[in-house]
Parts: structure tokens; sequence; C-alpha cells
């Protein structure tokens, strides 16, 4: 039986925590694999730095398979420079998964660290530096950041400064900095208190197409206890984060027609039927300016938040009128309500409309179709099968004749209001329980790796297939992000904050000693 599962660990783990709210007054961590992984960084921390970097040097792009082959490949050879047993795991055509084991003696229980090494498209033109060439800047770009030439860089660094480099922080700096954490508690003669296990996924910027069946194929060499997601940013006030869920996703192209073709709007206007102006009706029907989803039954699935979430949530430091300043706009469009709360709630988001034309190329015409392009964000126990469903049924109580493919003429004859709905595929929500002994088990490892509280999020705004690692038997997930809140994920010039990659090694250090402590 998994250690995670007996109340003895999460017993001892509690007695070992600090108590809520509190940090130590010398700013040191309370777990010794911590200050072990403190002290090696401080010794070897331009090694470290070198390391990502030259990993970062490697295009990453999951759709081009000769450079994802070049990062797995170097992937596998940083792991096998540590002792850990590697295979890459591989399906026809696809990016492999680089697997790495690393078993402890006398360890009761496994647990599976995931970090993906591909990354978003890059346009060079977009970027104020090259994105596969890593510099370091002693400040961010914006703030006027100078070079610290990485073939001279000498410690110690400025934990403010910046690695700018495609993958930086998504989610190349994990894969780097769990090695750092294997080499710090080697050097201090700290065994790891659970079976290793590190899964390196080559295609998670691709929407993971191949995720479930090499989860499937491989189910039985990937049986783990528990797994530990390290993607994503810390909270935006810059505070360590830990999440036990995400939500899920599932996407929308919805076309509404008119005319077969353009019409003079002065010689047809308000006898023809005006696509654009039914679309935004739709629209305005099915979700509110409050961000309210007006659909019937479409929260009828939801899973109510335990009394362990509930508190969390409350706990969350409150950032909203800041990011509004940093923003650039003066109320939310639910003031009654905080980004954390509303984040546990489904979301209808309107991602693009397309329809006529504006500005110098405006014309006087009645246009045939008008298309919204829609996300959804589901919360447990939410499906997009669900969704789709409760959609569909409210669209034809609007009077549509719903249909998947473009209306012939017959259609047209047949039906005075229609509406095409091309539904991506998506993935249901996922949540593992707080108040399992694993969630409180990481709850507690951190805490005491970072001498303080760590926000505790019960569910991220954004959506990961979770519920593919959960599998049938529920196995707790939990997310443990390292990367600065301002990353400049997915965009143009990627950076990764010095002081994140630090706290992250120790981080990593304490949950590798410390989660299947005795």
């Amino acid at each position: 039986m998994s250690r995670f599962r007996t109340p003895l660990l999460l017993s001892l783990l509690s007695a070992m925590a600090l108590p809520p709210g509190t940090s130590r007054a010398d700013g040191q961590p309370a777990a010794p694999a911590a200050l072990a992984a403190r002290r090696y960084r401080s010794a070897h921390e331009v090694q470290i730095v070198r390391e990502l970097a030259e990993l970062l040097s490697l295009p990453n792009r999951a759709a081009d398979l000769a450079d994802i082959e070049r990062n797995a490949e170097a992937v596998a050879a940083l792991y096998r420079r540590r002792g850990a047993s590697v295979r890459l795991l591989r399906l026809p055509d696809t990016p492999p998964v680089v697997y790495a084991a690393l078993d402890s003696p006398g360890a009761r229980s496994t647990v599976t660290f995931y970090a993906h090494y591909d990354g978003q498209p890059v346009d060079p033109r977009e970027w104020k530096t090259s994105p596969f060439s890593p510099v370091l800047l002693d400040r961010p770009l914006e703030a006027g950041g100078r070079e610290l030439p990485l073939a001279t860089a000498a410690s110690p660094l400025d934990p403010e400064a910046r690695l700018y480099a495609r993958s930086a922080s998504d989610d190349k700096a994990p894969i780097v900095g769990f090695a750092a954490a294997l080499d710090a508690l080697k050097a201090a003669g700290i065994p790891a208190s659970v079976n290793l296990r590190f899964f390196f996924e080559g295609e998670e910027e691709a929407g993971s197409p191949h995720l479930e069946a090499i989860l499937a194929r491989y189910a039985a060499d990937l049986r783990t206890d528990a797994w530990v997601l390290c993607d994503g940013p810390v909270h935006q006030s810059r505070r360590p984060q830990i999440f036990f869920g995400a939500r899920g996703t599932t996407g929308l192209e919805l076309t509404v027609y008119g005319p077969n073709h353009g019409l003079h709007s002065g010689h047809y206007g308000n006898w023809a039927p005006n696509p654009i102006v039914r679309l935004t009706h739709l629209i305005d029907a099915m979700r509110d300016e409050r961000g309210r989803i007006l659909i019937p039954g479409f929260e009828n699935d939801v899973r109510p938040l335990g009394a362990a979430e509930t508190r969390a949530i409350a706990e969350v430091p409150r950032v909203d009128d800041e990011l509004e300043k940093e923003l650039g706009f003066s109320e939310s469009e639910d003031p009654a309500s905080s980004l954390v709360a509303l984040l546990h709630r489904p979301a209808l988001n309107v991602r693009g409309i397309s329809a006529g034309h504006v500005g110098a190329q405006a014309a006087n015409v009645i246009v045939p179709e008008a298309k919204a392009s829609i996300d959804f964000r589901l919360v447990p126990d939410q499906t997009p099968a669900g969704v789709r469903q409760r959609v569909e049924a409210f669209v034809r109580s609007r009077g549509y004749f719903v249909s998947a493919e473009a209306p012939d003429a017959a259609t047209r004859a047949a039906h005075p209001k229609i509406a095409r709905l091309e539904w991506e595929g998506g993935y249901p929500a996922a949540r593992t329980g707080m108040d399992l002994p694993f969630s409180k088990a990481v709850i507690t490892a951190a805490e005491r790796a970072l001498g303080g509280p760590v926000v505790k999020m019960p569910t991220l705004g954004g959506s990961i297939p979770m519920y593919l690692f959960q599998g049938a038997g529920k196995t707790p997930v939990v997310g443990v992000p390292i990367a600065n809140h301002d990353n400049n994920q997915h965009s143009a010039n990627e950076n990764l904050r010095l002081r994140n990659l630090w706290d992250g090694i120790e981080l990593y250090a304490t949950l590798f000693a410390e989660l299947g402590a005795r």
C-alpha cells in the first residue's frame, strides 16, 4: 500500500510543519534538504545557469521532430549523468517522452515529477534577444537590464537577474532544477525518501495530443503513487504556489448565417436577416457582462467546493487592485468577486469574432455569415460532452437549426435561423482533494523548504489535462510551479528570474527528501 494512504506519514509531517502564517525569523528554510540545496547552489550557481542555457539553446517546437529528438537526447543525457535509468517512451512519428527512474533503498512509495521540454513557436522579429541564444540580464528588459555574459559570469549571481530564452520558464527550468536538487542531495549525503520518476513530455505546447495514448501504452511502466506537475508560474504576489486542480476546456466555432451573398444595406436592411446582429444577440443570451453563463443547466454538474478548498481561497493574497492598474483597466467584469474566486467558476470567453469589415474597409453590406470563436473553461465535474449538449440545446431553444456543416440551399430554404457549431475536443477538469495525505505532505514539505506559508490554489484558472494523470484510480496529482509570474510565458522575451530557480531547487530537494519521511 502506498505510504501516502497511511496516517503515519501525515502525522509525522504535520509535527514537523511550521505554524500557519509564520516564517523563520532568520529567513532560512526549516528543512535540512533545503539548506543543503542552498549551500550547493551557492557554490555552483554559474554551472547550473550554464547547464540550463545549454538546454535552452536547442530549438524545441513540437512539430519539428528533428529538433525535438535533439532535445530529448539532451534531457536524457542530463539524467543519465545523475545515475538515472532513462528510457524514451515512443509512439510512431511523435515526440518521445523522456522517462527517468531513480530508486531509493528502503523507499515504500513512488512519486513521478512532470515537466515538458517542448516550447511555443517563436517569431524572432518580436524578440529583443535571440530566442535560442540565451542571454542573462541583471534586470528585466523593460527595466533597462544589462547583459551579464555567461562565459565570464561569476558567483554570486544577482537573484534578480533574468535568463531570456524560449522555454526558460515554460518549461525547461524545472528539468534543470530537478537535476540540481539531485546533485545537492548527493553532495550532502541525503537520500531521497521516495522512488523518483521523471516524466518529460515533448508536445505539451501542441496540446498533448498523444499523452493519453502514451500513458495507456506504458501504463505498467508508469505505475506511481502520486504525480507532481511542475509547469506554470508562482502566484502574482511572488509567493510560492501549489495547485490541486485545473479547469478543463473545450472550444467552439459558432457560425450564424444570413443571405447567401452580400446585400446592399440600403436596399435590404431591416428586411434581410443580419447574421452579425443575430450572432451578437445569441452571445449576449449565453453570457452576461459580469461573466455569468446564462445557459440553463450549464452549472448543474459543478462539484461544490469543500471546506478545505473554501478556506484556501479565502487565504489567497488578493492582488486584484494591483493587477487592474498593471493591466490598464479600472474595474473587473465582476467587482463583487475576487480573481481567485472567479477562477473556480466555469467561464465562457469570446476569443474572436469575424464578420464584415471596419474602418477604411467598411462597406454598407449585410454579410452572408458571422462567426464567433469561443472557449469554455470547465470546473469539476463538468465534461466537454455535457457542455456540448447544453449549448446545442440552448441554441435550438433560440429558434436555430443546429448543424455541424455549412448549410446547402435546401437547408437554407427549410430553416429561418441556422447555426453551425464546430466543436473542439477538449478535456474535463480535475481536482485532487486538499486534505488527502499526499496533498498535505506536499504542503508541509513546501513550507519547510521555503520558510513560510505557500499559496494553496484548489484550481488553476488555466487548463491542463490533469485528469489523465489521475486515471481511473484517482491517483493524487499536485502542481508545484516555480517560474516567475511575469515570465512572458508563450510570448516574446520569455524569461526566468534566478530567485525563482534558486527557490525551486530548494523546494525540489525537500520534496525528494521528505515526501516519504518516516
